[in-house]
C-alpha cells in the first residue's frame, strides 16, 4: 500500500533510499493505531520540496502513545515495538491531540530525510 503510493513518485523526486524505511514507519504507526483503538484511523503521507517525508497515522484515542522501547529491547520483543523502531528509523518523531472525521484523538507521526 503504502510501497505503491511512495514508489514512483520517490523515484522521481530521489527519494527511492527512503521507500523501505517509510513503509516500515506506517506499517508501524498504522498498525499502533488499529491495535489500541476501537475507531477508525487514517495514514497520511507528505513530502516536502527539500526532500522530508513525513508520515502520520490518526486514531480515535486521545491518550498518549505509550513511550518508545529502547532499541535493545525492540529486538527482543514481539510486542511494544512499533515506537521504537519508529524512533530508531526516523530523524524524528512526535505526537499531538487531533480532530478528525469529527472525533478527537491524536496524530502520531515521524520524519525522514533524503541522505
Amino acid at each position: 500500500m503504502v510501497l505503491e503510493a511512495l514508489a514512483k513518485p520517490s523515484t522521481l523526486h530521489g527519494l527511492a533510499g527512503l521507500v523501505e524505511t517509510a513503509e516500515l514507519l506506517a506499517t508501524e504507526l498504522v498498525s499502533n493505531a488499529v491495535r489500541h483503538t476501537k475507531g477508525p484511523a487514517a495514514l497520511r503521507v507528505r513530502r516536502s520540496p527539500q526532500g522530508v517525508v513525513w508520515i502520520g497515522a490518526w486514531d480515535t484515542d486521545p491518550a498518549p502513545p505509550e513511550p518508545p522501547v529502547p532499541l535493545g529491547r525492540v529486538l527482543e520483543s514481539e510486542e511494544g515495538r512499533g515506537l521504537g523502531l519508529v524512533t530508531a528509523c526516523a530523524r524524528d518523531w512526535g505526537w499531538q491531540p487531533s480532530a478528525r472525521f469529527g472525533d478527537w484523538g491524536k496524530y502520531v507521526w515521524c520524519e525522514l530525510a533524503a541522505a
